[in-house]
């Protein structure tokens, strides 16, 4: 192989590594932008929790019908435990196997199965084509329905 050949084949070999070195590090920094985004968007919801669950004149313009506005500000904490969860799952924080175990401690707070006989299907809807967000809701059905419910005592 001549001298001028090999130079070039280096430069070229040189030149494709810089490339997929490159390459991965735009998909690094898109993913890490992602994280972000995902972060502040879920912080300006929990924010948005914090002051509708616990400033009653906020809540009760939002109350659905045929709810109270302290029952809905109780609910909203529930919404609020599930969001945080949420998020940590997002991102990467909740491990393999996990999950069903972090819901179910969820679900035994009776105001947090409140929320989810409420809210779950909506949740389920807004979940719709995102696998993660599939996945985390279907947990949550999951341990809410496989509570024990609390059975009355026998005399």
């Amino acid at each position: 192989m001549k001298l001028t050949t090999a130079v070039l084949a280096a430069g070229a070999a040189t030149s494709l590594a810089a490339a997929v070195v490159g390459v991965a590090r735009l998909r690094q920094d898109a993913r890490h932008q992602a994280e972000r985004n995902e972060a502040v968007v879920a912080r300006n919801q929990l924010d948005w929790l914090t002051q509708m669950s616990t400033t009653p004149d906020l809540a009760k313009f939002w109350a659905p019908d045929g709810m109270s506005v302290e029952e809905y500000m109780q609910v909203l904490k529930a919404n609020q435990l599930i969001c945080i969860l949420s998020l940590r799952d997002r991102l990467g924080f909740v491990r393999d196997g996990q999950l069903p175990f972090y819901a179910s401690m969820l679900m035994d707070s009776e105001v947090c199965r409140k929320y989810w006989a409420r809210f779950g299907a909506l949740r389920a809807q807004e979940a719709e084509g995102d696998r993660r967000a599939e996945r985390f809701t279907e947990a949550l059905s999951k341990a809410a329905q496989a509570h024990p419910r609390k059975q009355p005592a026998t005399a």
